[in-house]
């Protein structure tokens, strides 16, 4: 039997899932996630960077790079499967678009000098945005199979040089 047979056989329950109610929910809460991130970093989270330490500040800076690359991430990423799902784009060239998205961004270690002195808020904002690129990462696993190379989450939030060497790949990766 070909492979496009035994594909239509199949009920694939991810692809449902993908297109369900339950992905326009992850798609609001994402995309809320990214405009909720946008108008704190714009304004209550710019007032409490200036009160920060030079350790702290310069944390911020750095973490404000990784939570807003991540999310843009995550956005794509949605906005692709949106449009795969409501027939915009074919899932040829949604793969090819999906070549250039990573889900894989790291963050700062809790331990690392100045975390603990980060606004609240700005803390909570990394932390969702970590859960949801986790979930997204994992849902896209199911949908589309592993990558060319495993992301070295882990190793990355135990190392302070790997966190700052995913920095430095995530700002100047070429796109």
């Amino acid at each position: 039997m070909s492979e496009l047979i035994k594909r239509s056989n199949t009920i694939s329950f991810i692809e449902r899932k993908a297109s369900s109610t339950a992905f326009k929910k992850l798609y609001a809460d994402g995309m809320g996630l990214v405009e909720e991130t946008a108008a704190y970093l714009d304004g209550e989270g710019r007032a409490e960077a200036k009160r920060l330490s030079r350790v702290s500040a310069t944390l911020y800076a750095a973490e404000s790079m990784r939570l807003t690359t991540r999310l843009m991430q995550i956005a794509s990423w949605l906005l692709l499967q949106r449009a795969l799902n409501s027939g915009e784009m074919s899932r040829e060239q949604m793969m090819s678009e999906k070549k250039k998205i990573r889900l894989d961004t790291t963050s700062a270690k809790l331990t690392a000098a100045g975390w603990n002195e980060l606004p609240d808020a700005f803390k909570l904002l990394v932390n969702r945005s970590l859960r949801l690129q986790s979930y997204v990462y994992r849902l896209d696993q199911d949908l589309f199979g592993e990558p060319e190379e495993t992301p070295a989450l882990p190793a990355a939030k135990d190392n302070p040089v790997g966190s700052q060497l995913e920095l430095l790949r995530t700002a100047f990766a070429a796109r």
